[in-house]
């Protein structure tokens, strides 16, 4: 039996990037001792693209020493664990009564999943064109999946290897 993971694609709230400083100020209070880096990822770090409403956000911290600390700092304040993501080294975090509600991966540095992540973003950013087309197939997906969000992400890896792709070419 399939278990439900609805597909909810909003427009583009323009309060996104602010409640992303926010939430970005919030967790280096919280985890100063062993973040290095916090970026703001995902379809709502991109001007204009619709995206699941909350904010995908990776945390670099120092050293996988680091990792287990900061955990427990993260459930201890309301975060859901939810594992070690993609085998590379991603722990997944949960804040679904956040204001917007909140993913956060924690991951080592020099991490592979982090720097594709990046790569991809600032592609959508920099090339309109191409946020457009992937906003054009995340809405004809969400329609396809509308009750399968592993089937809707795992959909979207062909676009998003080909802007990779396409972006490695560029540099």
């Amino acid at each position: 039996m399939t278990t439900k993971n609805p597909v909810e694609l909003v427009p583009y709230d323009p309060d996104w990037p602010l409640a992303f400083e926010r939430i970005r100020f919030e967790l280096a209070e919280l985890l100063k001792p062993h973040v290095v880096a916090i970026d703001h990822i995902g379809s709502t770090s991109v001007l204009g693209l619709a995206a699941k409403p909350l904010i995908d956000i990776d945390m670099t911290l120092y050293s996988l020493d680091h990792i287990t600390p900061a955990t427990e700092i993260l459930v201890g304040h309301g975060y859901e664990a939810r594992g070690n993501r993609y085998d590379d080294d991603v722990w997944a975090f949960m804040l679904r009564h956040g204001t917007p509600p909140q993913r956060v991966y924690i991951l080592p540095p020099c991490n592979e999943t982090h720097r594709k992540r990046m790569i991809f973003r600032d592609h959508l950013r920099a090339h309109p064109e191409t946020a457009a087309a992937y906003a054009a197939l995340k809405q004809k997906l969400a329609a396809k999946f509308r009750d399968d969000g592993d089937r809707y992400t795992a959909s979207k890896a062909e676009f998003v290897n080909a802007v990779l792709a396409q972006a490695s070419r560029l540099e």
